[in-house]
């Protein structure tokens, strides 16, 4: 095969991934971000690979297959704190336990990895969890990577192939001769193809050369904590995520239990990770309309803190850090990612949404596949 010149736009998780791809088919890759380290939603997330909310179909089947790359990735790449943790979804209220029953009842369940466990046994497997609850949802499936060191692992492992250029500090301002790119610096970057993976930049150059993409961006407020003190051996999500993932019907519960009035006029789920310093990343929010709002507003967390210290039985260790992230989202949600040619060998790849950490490995797959590399 001959080896080919890719020029990819954008450092987060999808362009890395975009990356490892190339080099993987033995092409060289030359990687262009405009900041001196990605600074947008790949580093503001939770770091799970989330198979158990995801649409049956394209969606599911995606999360999948990027769930078992994360896995052969992070046996080669340690730093990446893979682990195949699972998660657990704690139920309280009938309204809840009938979701999640009929969540273990899928055909795909087993797919899933999805188990309906007693409350004893859900303390079996994450002991921390020492509230009150009746039951919950296991996921096996369900995995966590580290989202603040991710690409400076995989950056090392793509450096060391010998056939990756790594250029910062670059805003590419327009698209140039034969799959070409012109950085801020005037240098034109050419190569066989071009990838734009800009996230939430919809902005600039890609509303001057892909015009309004079917894609909105999602501002969302997070927390992370000190470290808990003893393991949380999975992620944990509440009764809430059922509203927000297309896997579960929360009809009934919608119409029976209400959100609480924070939590509704956020758009809330609670979602939690530990980290391998041993702290909690909590969240999360969810946000639409623009302009967004430029702080952080202290009734999410103080929601997420008690719902939390419910399922822990404890207090919850200080907070450490708060902050706001942006992504990018394809306006219709059964779409995984708005893959878009925009010029001869041009294609911007974006819009993965809150799906992005956990598909990015199958994504950059598909278009690996799709060009040729």
């Amino acid at each position: 095969m001959k080896t080919k010149r890719v020029v990819i736009v954008g450092a987060g998780v999808l362009g890395t991934l975009h990356a490892w791809h190339a080099l993987e088919r033995g092409h060289e890759v030359v990687h262009i971000e405009r900041e001196r380290e990605a600074r947008g939603a790949s580093l503001r997330n939770f770091g799970q690979i989330w198979v158990s909310g995801r649409a049956a179909g394209e969606e599911l089947d995606t999360a999948l297959r990027a769930r078992a790359l994360w896995e052969a990735v992070g046996a080669r790449v340690p730093g990446l704190g893979f682990r195949a943790n699972g998660s657990l979804t704690p139920v309280r209220t009938a309204l809840e336990a009938s979701v999640a029953e009929a969540a273990a009842a899928r055909p795909d369940a087993a797919t899933r990895g999805f188990k309906l466990v007693t409350a004893a046994e859900a303390r079996a497997i994450n002991p921390a969890l020492r509230g009150e609850f009746t039951a919950a949802l296991h996921c096996a499936e369900d995995a966590a990577v580290e989202p603040r060191t991710a690409q400076l692992a995989l950056r090392e492992a793509l450096l060391a192939t010998g056939r990756y250029t790594f250029l910062p500090g670059r805003e590419v301002r327009d698209v140039v001769g034969e799959h070409g790119v012109r950085d801020d610096h005037g240098d034109v970057h050419s190569g066989d193809s071009v990838v734009l993976c800009t996230g939430a930049w919809l902005g600039g150059l890609v509303r001057e050369i892909a015009g309004p993409v079917p894609v909105r961006r999602v501002r969302l407020q997070m927390m992370q904590t000190a470290p808990l003190g003893e393991p949380l051996t999975t992620s944990v999500a509440d009764a809430d995520s059922f509203r927000y993932y297309p896997a579960y019907d929360a009809t009934a519960l919608d119409a029976g239990q209400p959100q609480e009035p924070v939590a509704a006029a956020h758009r809330m789920q609670l979602l939690m990770v530990q980290r391998l310093d041993g702290g909690l990343t909590i969240g999360d929010t969810h946000a639409y309309e623009h302009p967004f709002p430029f702080d952080t507003v202290e009734e999410p967390y103080e929601h997420l803190t008690r719902v939390v210290e419910g399922l822990l039985g404890r207090p919850l260790p200080p907070v450490r850090r708060r902050w706001a992230g942006v992504y990018a989202q394809c306006a219709d949600p059964a779409r995984v990612v708005h893959r878009q040619r925009v010029r001869d060998g041009v294609h911007l790849v974006t819009g993965p949404g809150g799906r992005g950490m956990t598909c990015a490995p199958a994504i950059a797959e598909t278009t690996a596949n799709e060009l040729g590399w």
